[in-house]
């Protein structure tokens, strides 16, 4: 219905229709509330009966820590990963991906506002359509949100945006990780490659002797090939060592947004490993760490948008406002008053619509059911993520104290069958294996040692621990 009246009466009814909508939108539906965390984790992961403290730590595991890339007390790998998160490509691109999903939040509440548009023209004699005719309307519409609808939109807008911050901020501790996990290994291979150049070393020394004992007759060529053939395997895995060291070093640089030229400096050891284990409690993983966080923001966007799509059944009003002002320089328009203002209100009730609607509700209630599948399996996955990651580093710190035991007793051994061997009481055969025993301990013992570093930042992933380095005062 549209109103035409004097001045005054359109300054109440004016007046008045502001006052119906605003009472009408006070009026609108209260929304409903996507599922708490609690009642979402009964619902997806109804079968998991998460314990009072990890099972694969013997301890009661410390609170999570903030800053974890401090605690290993290595300068060069945290300006590494601080360089990563500046210039790592994918982070770029994530980066732009939470900027779509914020503005795409701000755009699904723009409905909740009233739309006013100008449409102003001015023509002559000359003008294209030869009226003469100018002037101005400006128009207004308001769509009352009675049913939600378009606040359930906004609302899934809002989520997805959340989701995709909470992504992008698992992406950076997860290329964080990745940086420290590349350092730890190209560190390593370093440290083999040391392992490999000392065997060489020693069986070249080996290889001398077995030289000189046949020479005066104590010794035979068997000895001589023997230990030239140790001292050729020890410079063939200190080649593939080298290639490795290589391949890790390029792999950090593309980490860090550089050219793969196998150039960067590492550390020439392995950093200090913190003693407690910092994994927080089980209840508090799905609040915590981003990846749960973001996939259950999904949930609350499916479940938003199932609403607004139920809503988008039921009947729309709007209100709608006009004022325009028309002239003519050929032709004397009709005597009425220059100015003309028009308010009226909108009903659109869909009747028939094909099914569409309800197929619309459908649709998002399968999208609801997959986003809870979906926390379902980050939820589980992220349990066993914190469970491997304990058990591997408590497997790794058992195994170096067993290792380091195993290498001093093997040292020994080997000082005295080297020592037989110089007097001839013993083949060298026996040196050279035990030599191989010594070095294969001494890089288990390494592969141990970056091993627990390794899975020490898997376990700050894990949990979803934070690796900002904190500000300078």
């Amino acid at each position: 219905m549209v109103w035409h009246s004097c001045p005054s009466m359109r300054r109440r009814g004016s007046a008045a229709m502001l006052a119906a909508g605003a009472v009408a939108l006070a009026a609108g539906c209260v929304l409903h509330k996507p599922p708490d965390a609690a009642a979402l984790k009964e619902s997806a992961l109804p079968s998991v009966s998460v314990p009072a403290q990890w099972t694969g730590s013997g301890q009661v595991p410390s609170a999570v820590v903030d800053n974890w890339l401090l605690t290993f007390r290595d300068d060069q790998l945290t300006d590494a990963v601080l360089e990563a998160i500046a210039h790592n490509a994918d982070l770029r691109v994530g980066a732009a991906r939470v900027e779509q999903a914020r503005l795409h939040a701000r755009l699904a509440g723009a409905d909740l506002y009233p739309s006013v548009d100008l449409l102003a023209r001015r023509g002559g004699k000359m003008g294209g359509d030869g009226s003469g005719l100018q002037g101005a309307v400006l128009t207004m519409k308001w769509e009352l949100d009675l049913w939600g609808r378009v606040r359930y939109g906004r609302a899934a807008a809002v989520a997805d945006a959340t989701a995709a911050r909470a992504d992008f901020e698992f992406s950076r501790q997860s290329i964080a990780a990745l940086v420290a996990k590349n350092w730890f290994l190209a560190t390593e291979a370093g440290l083999q490659a040391e392992v490999a150049r000392q065997g060489i070393v020693d069986s070249d020394e080996l290889v001398r002797l077995a030289e000189a004992r046949a020479q005066i007759g104590a010794g035979n060529a068997e000895d001589v090939y023997t230990a030239r053939a140790s001292a050729g395997t020890y410079r063939d895995a200190l080649r593939q060592i080298d290639l490795s060291r290589a391949q890790a070093i390029r792999g950090l640089e593309l980490l860090l947004g550089r050219y793969p030229a196998g150039a960067a400096a590492i550390s020439p050891t392995l950093p200090g490993q913190p003693d407690a284990i910092p994994a927080g409690l089980p209840s508090e993983l799905l609040e915590r760490r981003p990846d749960v966080v973001a996939a259950e923001r999904r949930v609350a966007a499916a479940f938003n948008r199932r609403h607004e799509a139920k809503a988008a059944r039921l009947p729309a009003f709007a209100l709608t406002g006009s004022a325009s002002t028309i002239s003519s320089s050929l032709f004397v328009l009709q005597d009425s008053p220059n100015l003309i203002w028009s308010l009226g209100a909108n009903l659109l009730a869909p009747i028939y619509r094909g099914g569409a609607l309800k197929t619309q509700v459908d649709i998002r209630t399968a999208e609801q059911e997959e986003a809870i599948a979906a926390y379902a399996t980050v939820g589980i996955r992220a349990f066993g993520d914190v469970e491997h990651a304990l058990t591997a580093e408590i497997a790794a710190r058992d195994r170096e104290q067993i290792l380091m035991q195993t290498l001093s007793d093997e040292q020994r051994a080997l000082d005295l069958v080297r020592t037989r061997f110089k007097v001839g009481s013993t083949d060298l055969r026996f040196v050279t294996q035990q030599q191989l025993v010594l070095n294969a301990t001494q890089s288990a013992l390494i592969r141990v040692q970056a091993e627990q570093r390794i899975q020490r930042v898997n376990l700050h992933l894990a949990v979803g621990g934070s690796f900002d380095a904190p500000q300078q005062p």
